[in-house]
């Protein structure tokens, strides 16, 4: 399939040459591991989804060089299901279980337990950098160009989740996945490249600077998303605002960079402001990227997709459904069949 004309290409980068790239230029760098971290169940519902289900909430507790930091996780976890269990980290918008991205009883059905976090009890959703976990690693502020934004910061949060899913005997250690929509979308994909434990991470309609392309981009371009959200990157970032074509990468970098381990995308039709084509073709250009070190790609037609259409064969799975940017029990329909 014709990829946009003076794409940049990974070729014989190695994957950490490929995230210093893109840590220096878009996300920024994150900060260090806590050196320990502790887990306490502040309640449970031993009943949930009709007695299918455990529901606890967890404070996580994390002892970091610059101070202590805290934030709930809710986990969902199949009962009388056969141990070990596959498990999704879920970076939510919102703090309930279920919600209108987690269908927890259709999940808890399949077998998958779930651990899910509110984004904005990890660090607020805005350029205030003195509250949360921003608050702790960044006590005078954000200064430094290559530091990172919130999203950053809300990666460094699903990798300390899954420290503690790590604990969890009835999981499937090999199993656990991260996923998020939209914002969380490009979280996840960066979550996903940074720590090789994740067995996949899923992108729902992530767009503009998560999976889609940049160069070429309809909808949202890097202009109009650093105006409105800067500091969801690093500073660096903004001298590619209307300057595209000036990127030593593109954003199928970012999904190359979760090799070894899968990737999924997904797209809605009607979600031009994320771009689905450019998503798609972000997929097609990491698949040369996962078939010149030896894993199955991005197995596709030389086409664009239709709405329904599916591509499981490959490392770097891909959906389009019909609709607008939403993250739907159909899209959780297709991550389930994609790892089942």
């Amino acid at each position: 399939m014709k990829l946009i004309e003076n794409l940049p290409m990974p070729g014989d980068m190695n994957k950490d040459e490929i995230i210093e790239l893109l840590l220096k230029e878009e996300y920024g760098f994150l900060p260090e591991a806590p050196f320990s971290m502790e887990a306490e169940v502040e309640k449970s519902e031993d009943n949930f989804c009709a007695g299918k289900a455990v529901l606890k909430k967890i404070r996580l507790t994390c002892k970091l060089e610059q101070g202590t930091f805290s934030f709930p996780v809710y986990y969902t976890c199949p009962a009388g299901k056969e141990n070990p269990l596959p498990c999704f980290i879920h970076i939510n918008f919102r703090d309930l279980v279920p919600d209108r991205y987690q269908p927890s009883e259709e999940i808890v059905d399949e077998g998958y337990a779930v651990l899910s976090f509110c984004y904005k009890d990890v660090t607020s959703d805005d350029g205030d950098f003195t509250n949360g976990l921003a608050g702790v690693v960044y006590p005078q502020g954000r200064t430094s160009k290559t530091q990172c934004g919130k999203i950053g910061l809300w990666a460094w949060a699903a990798m300390r989740v899954m420290d503690y899913a790590m604990t969890l005997p009835e999981l499937d250690h090999a199993r656990i996945s991260v996923a998020g929509h939209s914002r969380l979308g490009k979280t996840a994909l960066l979550t996903g490249a940074l720590d090789e434990r994740f067995y996949c991470a899923f992108s729902n309609d992530s767009g503009c600077s998560g999976a889609a392309l940049s160069r070429n981009k309809q909808g949202e371009t890097i202009r109009k998303i650093y105006d409105t959200f800067s500091h969801w990157f690093c500073e660096n970032y903004e001298k590619y605002a209307d300057n595209e074509d000036a990127l030593p990468f593109d954003q199928h970098y970012l999904i190359a960079a979760n090799v070894p381990h899968r990737v999924y995308v997904a797209s809605a039709v009607n979600d031009l402001w994320a771009d689905p084509k450019n998503e798609y073709l972000s997929c097609v250009a990491a698949g040369e990227y996962y078939e010149k070190i030896g894993l199955c790609g991005f197995v596709h037609p030389d086409r664009l997709p239709v709405p329904g259409e599916c591509f499981h064969d490959g490392y770097i799975g891909y959906h389009i459904r019909s609709g607008n940017h939403y993250f739907s029990r159909e899209d959780w329909k297709y991550y389930i069949k994609y790892l089942n």
